[in-house]
């Protein structure tokens, strides 16, 4: 259990009345290091209790973050995220990678190059990394008040960061407006903002002995008990109402007689309206203008024509309508206070008791005193009525800009207010901006109202391209489950009709239905190819290099003689550099063909120079994919450390955002199993065989099976080797998969089913994956094939025939640059010559295993060495590293890429082949060794390799 925090000093009994059962529970989940969710009806005290609650656990934070959200701000995007973080981000910043900077600096600034950071992911992972940043450095608390009011990107991010705080010291508090009557998972939306396992507490109305003693506690003591009953029932034990019906009591000349009712209103919209008396007309206008602001300063006000704001903000202040502006009107970064009223309801009874034509005055006076341009626009909006073009463009602007900035459920609603006041005869039509807004809806995971505008727009529409698009938008909003929209399918080709543009869309998506819905992979390529025909047919270049790719990564797969030609064309230019970055591009798909086709250098400069642009726009998916496709890179080139490193490092992201987890637990399985720990890769490859099953995913089932069945030959579990890998080759044959450099599992099932005893068929599988491997001309599978086929040959007593072909197979393996399989040669070799002789050196096999920083491997090999008791050089397979982790003392004072950089130096590598391999350029490494130097208290690489083998000694 995580102590973090220290136990706080108990507040005085009168800064809460009639909670203490409650804050006991309380104070009980946060001593358990959890996190709470308060909720109940306006008034009932939630900020109270929030506010004790904070002030009790704050001291021992290192430190606090807060927000409070108002009602006129929730549309505009990251204002919540400005109060958490805006303090703080400095002091975490230059720890986060780049993108995620310039994202974070986007949404606190509003500053941004439009083009980096569309899908708002970097932002995501840099709130996550800043909370984490934090937390490493003492516990932090996270109050955030009125979330009903919270901006939806501030909304989102917050959820994002919670469901991935876990095992940090960061309590999150809350609280939320729910209705008057209990209602049944009411606060559940507002519990997604908050880490798992947090309690919800509602606030229950106060008992009338605890409304007197509130009364009392605020000076409103000496009424008598029928009063007192009076304002029980009358408030319904609601402190806020109790307090505002107390205080027109006080001020009531004539207090009622028993029997009367009281002399207030029943409401506090009406109690607020009495207190609005008070003021001038024009000080009611300033404070209407204030309600309609988002933020509103007094220099706002000032700038929206209430030169008086000060005074009658003042004023307002004084009758407890508005908070108190502090001394001198700012806060401690310097920055102006805004004005904020006592309680939402406040502004929100003042701007319902305004006419329209008040309200529309308030809205064009902010229209053009707010500085920012989202506010501006929807200002205009609101000031509008009817349908004006030159509205609906600065909407569709603001739309536009807060796309970029990373806020597209914000520019979802902008778009909506553009169409609605886009003019019949306006040359952009008001559905093209709805279904604009509907593909904003998508991006921000709005799923329902992309829908509901996408199927508005067909009920109306007649024009056969916007049809098309809204289907487009309908089939996405099924995500993964396209079996769902199955209707749609013949629906959108009909609206196509002839035209290729439109046929080439539909067609697209049809080569992801037979792909995902049938598990159909020629369907699929014959799909894409009509569809690339179609676009080439319009000039959609886009629609037709995305195409392309599909139809290429589909005939590669296959086997298809086409693939080199079909990759040919969709790297041809023109190219779309967004596509041609994009995990389904057709970048993606030649780094496929380069690592399938054993041309390893050349995949490792492809795969380098992909991830280094997605990583500079902050295409964080695609960052996703192309750490794991490096990692696979330097896995088949034996490098199985820095394979794990960025295994671990892709599985991160896969997890943070939600994507492609289980491709990220069969890889990381893959490399695990190589250079980590066997029982790791086991449990991480059961995993993604379990979500593969229960998701129906047939294509990440067969790879998912096979990293289950290579962890599993690794542990020394034969027979579960070939189960799970002769369900790969049953899923495989169904999917019509026939090159065998996808999965690259035969040459283990054959080597399982030898030592099972079942030889034959070990030669059947790689008879028939021979054929297929000489046709596409895959020379390590060959070679792999000629390992497995060299244990055939020993099992059935060609002993000679086996070294020959063994020997062999080490060489080419070697040539191709396979370390890992090379290794893996040397040690049958090793093991089929002790058989022979009785003795023999695995020195050969453990020097190639160390080299490759195979742990496993070497753990297995000392193993069988032991039992034969034939020699291992020096260097023994328990002692050697995979990783800098288990090399270097004192660990824990270097960065992740400070441990990366001296792991490779053990290896051998120079300045230039480190900077080549963790793509950053030579003199940041040089950099990186002064500081690893420093810190491990030597002076050159020697001193590095020295401390490493003072440690094997176990000096």
């Amino acid at each position: 259990m995580r102590r973090d925090f220290e136990e706080p000093v108990r507040p005085r009994s009168e800064q809460v009345i009639g909670r203490e059962e409650l804050l006991g529970r309380a104070r009980g989940q946060l001593s358990r290091g959890g996190s709470l969710l308060l909720h109940g009806p306006p008034g009932i005290g939630k900020s109270t209790v929030l506010r004790a609650i904070t002030a009790e656990y704050a001291e021992s934070a290192r430190t606090v973050l807060r927000c409070s959200a108002t009602e006129s701000e929730s549309h505009l995007p990251f204002l919540a995220l400005v109060d958490l973080l805006g303090l703080v981000a400095d002091e975490v910043a230059d720890a986060l990678p780049a993108p995620q900077q310039a994202a974070l600096e986007a949404a606190l600034t509003g500053r941004a190059e439009s083009s980096l950071h569309q899908d708002g992911l970097a932002l995501r992972l840099a709130v996550l990394s800043v909370l984490r940043a934090l937390a490493a450095k003492g516990p932090v608390l996270l109050v955030a008040d009125d979330l009903q009011w919270l901006d939806a990107p501030s909304a989102e991010l917050l959820a994002f960061a919670a469901r991935r705080l876990g095992g940090m010291p960061v309590r999150m508090l809350g609280a939320v407006r729910t209705g008057t009557e209990p209602k049944e998972q009411e606060h559940d939306p507002y519990l997604r903002a908050y880490p798992p396992e947090t309690l919800a507490l509602r606030l229950p109305p106060l008992s009338r002995p605890q409304v007197s003693e509130l009364l009392t506690a605020r000076g409103y003591g000496g009424l008598r008990r029928s009063t007192l009953r009076d304002i029980h029932h009358t408030s319904g034990g609601n402190p806020l109402f109790a307090l505002e019906i107390g205080r027109a009591l006080a001020e009531s000349p004539t207090p009622p007689r028993p029997g009367e009712p009281l002399p207030v209103p029943t409401s506090l919209r009406a109690l607020v309206l009495s207190r609005l008396e008070l003021l001038s007309d024009e000080a009611r206008q300033t404070l209407l203008v204030a309600s309609a602001g988002a933020r509103p300063t007094q220099s706002l006000l000032e700038s929206a024509g209430r030169p008086d704001a000060e005074a009658e903000i003042a004023l307002a202040a004084s009758l407890g309508l508005v908070a108190a502006q502090g001394p001198d009107g700012h806060g401690p970064d310097g920055q102006e206070n805004a004005v904020r009223f006592a309680h939402p309801l406040v502004s929100a009874a003042l701007y319902a008791q305004a006419t329209p034509q008040d309200r529309r005055a308030a809205h064009a006076a902010l229209s053009t005193a707010a500085s920012e341009p989202i506010e501006r626009a929807r200002h205009l909006a609101l000031a509008t009525t009817g349908t004006d073009e030159q509205v609906a463009a600065r909407l569709s602007e603001a739309a536009a800009l807060a796309r970029d900035r990373g806020a597209p459920s914000v520019a979802a609603q902008l778009g909506l207010l553009a169409a609605r006041h886009t003019p019949a005869d306006s040359h952009v039509g008001a559905d093209e901006r709805r279904l604009r807004s509907a593909e904003d809806a998508l991006t921000s995971g709005e799923i329902d109202l992309a829908r509901e505008v996408a199927r508005d727009v067909l009920e109306r529409a007649a024009d056969r391209a916007v049809r098309v698009r809204a289907w487009m938008v309908v089939i996405d909003s099924a995500g993964q489950a396209m079996a769902d929209v199955e209707a749609v399918f013949p629906q959108a080709l009909a609206d196509a009709g002839e035209d290729p543009r439109l046929l080439a869309l539909v067609r697209y998506q049809l080569a992801w239905r037979a792909l995902l819905v049938e598990g159909a992979m020629g369907k699929g390529r014959e799909e894409a190819a009509r569809a690339a025909q179609l676009a080439a047919t319009a000039g959609d270049r886009s629609t037709e290099l995305l195409a392309l790719s599909f139809q290429a990564q589909m005939e590669t797969l296959m086997g298809h003689p086409a693939a080199p030609a079909t990759l040919e064309k969709a790297l041809a230019e023109p190219q779309d550099l967004r596509v041609a970055v994009d995990h389904n591009g057709a970048g993606a798909t030649r780094f496929r063909w380069l690592i399938m086709s054993d041309q390893l250098t050349d995949a490792r400069v492809s795969i380098t120079r992909l991830l280094g642009e997605v990583r500079r726009r902050g295409i964080v998916e695609s960052e996703v994919h192309f750490l794991r496709g490096l990692a696979e890179t330097e896995l088949r080139s034996g490098h199985c450390g820095r394979a794990l490193d960025l295994a671990h490092e892709s599985l991160r992201l896969a997890r943070d955002t939600g994507i492609g987890e289980a491709a990220g637990n069969m890889f990381t399985s893959l490399a695990e199993a190589a250079g980590g720990d066997v029982h790791r890769a086991l449990v991480l490859a059961g995993d993604a065989v379990r979500r593969a099953e229960d998701d129906g995913d047939l294509i990440y089932l067969s790879r998912a099976l096979g990293a289950l069945g290579h962890a599993q030959l690794v542990a020394g579990d034969a027979a579960g080797t070939v189960r799970s890998l002769r369900r790969a080759r049953e899923s495989e044959q169904r999917l019509g998969i026939s090159d065998p450099a996808r999965g690259r599992w035969h040459g283990d099932l054959a080597e399982a089913l030898v030592l099972v005893g079942e030889p034959a068929e070990a030669q059947d599988v790689i008879t028939a994956t021979r054929e297929h491997a000489v046709r596409l001309r895959r020379a390590s599978v060959l070679a792999v094939l000629d390992r497995a086929e060299a244990l055939v040959k020993a099992a059935t007593g060609q002993h000679e025939a086996a070294v020959q072909q063994l020997t062999s197979a080490q060489d080419r393996l070697a040539q191709l640059g396979y370390g890992l399989e090379e290794a893996r040669a040397a040690f049958a070799l090793a093991r089929l010559r002790a058989e022979q002789s009785g003795r023999g050196s695995y020195d050969e096999a453990a020097r190639l295993f160390r080299r490759c920083r195979a742990m496993p491997w070497l753990r297995q090999l000392e193993a069988v060495a032991a039992a034969s008791a034939a020699p291992v050089a020096a260097s023994s397979a328990v002692s050697a590293p995979t990783a800098p982790e288990s090399v270097l003392p004192h660990l824990d004072r270097l960065a992740s890429t400070e441990r990366q950089v001296a792991a490779l130096v053990l290896e051998g590598a120079t300045n230039r082949e480190i900077a080549a391999r963790l793509f950053i350029s030579v003199k940041t490494v040089e950099a990186t060794l002064t500081r690893v130097y420093r810190k491990l208290g030597i002076r050159s690489r020697v001193d590095i390799v020295r401390l490493a083998a003072g440690q094997h000694r176990g000096e």
